[in-house]
């Protein structure tokens, strides 16, 4: 009998020093399959297989040799050791049997019993998948051997295009860190890497005939330094390309993970660093530089040059003889047409082509690009601004501006790639906490990404057929090195991940959370700087009845305990234990930690409360606020929390171009000190501070006195409005702000309604 033959039999019970034996195979630990995305269709069985030294992979073709290297390179870093491959075997194997059914290409089973694990790709990408299971199935924990769980998968994606995209152009990364990307793509199953390479702020491709794209489009004099809104830079030189010879190798690592690479060329918009370096190809001509600020350029192509399609069209001969793939992204997006309204050969091309206006010149563009692309076997890809003036006759549209550009171009049977910034940019806030690093904006926490259904239900089912999948988008303004962002995209990627790969009526978010718990142990195994605000504690605060507020805290780590402090101490084990809802009773911060096993999990809650006379009063009256930035309910203006800087908090109140007016009924008619309310002047993201705030109280509601007005707010960020009061009673108090009104010209959105904010009605 062999040695493997006696572990087999024999359960090892190492606390009591004894051998029992048993002629079943024992089956792996409860909660062992716990896979992301999560298969098609998934039966345990009361079997295990155990891996060990002896264990050999078959792998007849050189596709499943390859993707049997891939699993050896991490079983070793469990094992210390690999399988030796071979092209045949029957026992104590792991077979990879790929076939050849073109049906659904990326299709697999995967069968785990005590003699062998048999896999059975589709194709080489289905075993490649299947292999990826494997290792999903495998302990978390080093080790000598170890039980894989009996099991019988059949799996298949729910969506063909499953994507993820990286933004070089404003932040460069290098060739190391764009194969881990990809390793962490191949994980979890996403098949198409958009490789965003050319800016504003940076020309990120080597092209041999124009030699000053590398030596002038891609660098930049500096850098902005914090939130746009500063307008402050760090004045340090930054660029950086990657050369032919880079981009074949990150191509072909791709292609060994069944990962297409898909080339964006910013056309006609986003193109700056490019007319840096080649200023004939502008309108006016230059002298251009290379963008240092984020944002919309105005100077574009040149639409009614011809040089200008002979340059790109030289640009994308030597981009398709690098970049295989099907699709080549053009962009096409924030196109500014100012520069074309004024161009006397842009307004040539009009007249010559018989447009009806600039928006038809930039479908020209495009559809000239597109022809020329189809002549080469190719087919492109654009931003949903593509529509604009008439969509090119064989473009996929991808649908970044919410899911109406989807929807458009599915009715007219063009194919869609669904990205809308709701669901899928990554550079958005995944938590409230304002502890969070600086992003652009917005707040998309995982459970939203996991929310996402790519198929709008506006269509009919013979226009879905044109839903090819979903991508998710990460732009790097904020994201400057690598440990930010893997920050930011994981574990969000896994859950675009898990929406594009498994049926619609099996995902459920709790599950996957429960999941989660066991994936990020993988995602340290790869070193992976992911977010824990999954396990975060989070904090619902809520009206307790009692003329206060009640806080619950909650995490998803479901064997955690919640320990809370509200002097502003750090949450320790020896801290209070959350057991019921915590009552604010004075002005302090609560902070809360989950633990488990003793150790700390997950993201800290921290949150300040402000305790006042208005706490948890009756609104009576609000304005209502714009769609984007209106809360809940407007006991968010009276919840003792005051909103951040970063407005993602869901605490600010937002008018657009309109005045606010709220009104606070107290319990009685008592004497008031101090008014109080906040405000945001943030004037390059168009949020202007008021021309005015008014305080008003009463007696009845209906006769309101002046007591507080104030007229300047001159601080950068937030202003709180502070008025104190002598001698004033009353049971109302109204606060009345007048908006700014129209943006002034030469201003960031010059002529739009400017955005007033309010946050926390303060009454003391």
């Amino acid at each position: 009998m062999t040695m493997k033959s006696v572990i087999h039999g024999c359960l090892l019970i190492a606390a009591a020093g004894l051998w029992s034996c048993s002629s079943r195979q024992p089956a792996a630990p409860k909660g062992s399959v716990s896979i992301i995305p999560m298969p098609a269709s998934v039966s345990e069985t009361a079997d295990s297989f155990l891996l060990d030294k002896q264990t050999v992979i078959v792998a007849g073709n050189e596709s499943d040799k390859k993707t049997a290297a891939l699993f050896n390179a991490w079983l070793k870093e469990l094992t210390g050791y690999e399988l030796e491959v071979k092209a045949q075997g029957d026992k104590n194997a792991i077979l990879l049997q790929t076939g050849n059914d073109g049906t659904n290409a990326e299709g697999y089973t995967l069968t785990a019993d005590h003699n062998n694990i048999i896999i059975k790709g589709n194709s080489g990408a289905g075993t490649f998948y299947g292999v990826q299971t494997l290792i999903q199935l495998l302990p978390v924990e080093k080790a000598r051997a170890m039980y894989v769980p009996g099991v019988s998968i059949t799996d298949a994606p729910r969506f063909a295009y499953r994507g993820l995209h990286l933004d070089v152009g404003r932040h460069f990364f290098s060739v190391d860190f764009i194969k881990k990307y990809i390793d962490l793509m191949a994980m979890h199953k996403l098949n198409t890497f958009h490789w965003h390479l050319t800016e504003d702020q940076g020309w990120r491709i080597e092209i041999k005939k124009y030699p000053r794209l590398q030596e002038v489009a891609s660098k930049r004099k500096e850098t902005m330094a914090g939130r746009y809104a500063d307008n402050k830079f760090d004045g340090k030189p930054y660029g950086g390309f990657y050369t032919q010879e880079q981009v074949k190798e990150v191509v072909q690592y791709a292609a060994d993970h069944f990962i297409t690479v898909i080339p964006e060329i910013e056309m006609p918009g986003h193109s700056l660093a490019a007319l840096t370096a080649y200023p004939n190809l502008g309108c006016t001509g230059g002298p251009y530089e290379v963008g240092t600020r984020w944002g919309v350029y105005d100077d574009v192509y040149c639409a009614g040059n011809d040089s200008v399609y002979l340059f790109l069209q030289d640009v994308l001969d030597e981009v398709m003889a690098l970049f295989p793939s099907k699709y080549i992204h053009i962009g096409g997006d924030e196109c500014p047409k100012v520069r074309w309204e004024k161009c006397p050969k842009c307004q040539a091309r009009i007249k010559q082509e018989g447009l009806k206006d600039e928006h038809a010149l930039q479908s020209y563009f495009i559809q000239r690009m597109e022809k020329y692309l189809n002549s080469k076997g190719r087919q492109i890809i654009g931003w949903d601004e593509i529509l604009e003036g008439g969509l090119a006759p064989n473009a996929t549209v991808m649908s970044w501006r919410g899911i109406e550009g989807g929807i458009a171009a599915a009715r007219q049977k063009h194919d869609v790639i669904m990205t809308p910034g709701e669901f899928c940019y990554f550079d958005h806030y995944q938590s409230r906490s304002s502890n969070e690093p600086l992003a652009i904006g917005g707040f998309l926490p995982v459970s939203k990404v996991y929310s996402y259904e790519p198929v709008p239900a506006e269509l009919s089912s013979d226009e879905a057929r044109h839903i090819k999948g979903a991508q998710a988008n990460v732009w790097t303004e904020y994201i400057n090195n690598t440990n930010y962002l893997e920050y930011m995209v994981y574990p969000r990627a896994a859950a675009i991940s898990e929406v594009l790969w498994s049926p619609r009526d099996k995902r459920n978010y709790d599950a996957f959370a429960d999941r989660l718990k066991v994936h990020v142990k993988r995602l340290d195994l790869k070193k992976v700087n992911y977010a824990k605000h999954v396990f975060e504690v989070t904090g619902k605060v809520t009206d307790n009845g009692k003329g206060g507020v009640d806080v619950v805290l909650s995490s998803k780590l479901d064997d955690g305990k919640i320990f809370f402090t509200t002097d502003s101490t750090a949450p320790t084990p020896q801290a209070t234990p959350y057991t019921a809802p915590v009552q604010i009773t004075h002005t302090g911060t609560l902070r809360a930690q989950v633990y488990l096993d003793g150790k700390p999990f997950g993201n800290e809650y921290n949150q300040a409360f402000l305790f006042h006379k208005a706490l948890a009063k009756k609104i009576s009256s609000i304005t209502a606020a714009d769609a984007g930035h209106r809360p809940d309910t407007s006991f968010v203006l009276v919840n003792g929390i005051e909103g951040n800087a970063a407005y993602n908090d869901n605490e600010w109140f937002g008018f657009n171009g309109k005045d606010m007016e709220a009104i606070v009924e107290l319990d009685s008619i008592q004497d008031i000190h101090l008014v109080g309310i906040n405000t945001i002047n943030a004037k390059g993201d168009w949020i202007y501070p008021p021309k005015q705030v008014v305080f008003a109280v009463s007696d009845d509601g209906k006769t309101f006195k002046e007591v507080y007005k104030q007229n300047t707010f001159a601080q950068q960020g937030i202003n709180k409005v502070r008025g104190h009061l002598q001698a004033v009673r009353g049971k109302f108090v109204k606060v009345e702000m007048q908006n700014f009104g129209r943006i002034p010209a030469g201003a960031a959105g010059a002529g739009n309604g400017a955005w007033l904010f309010a946050d926390e009605f303060i009454i003391n």
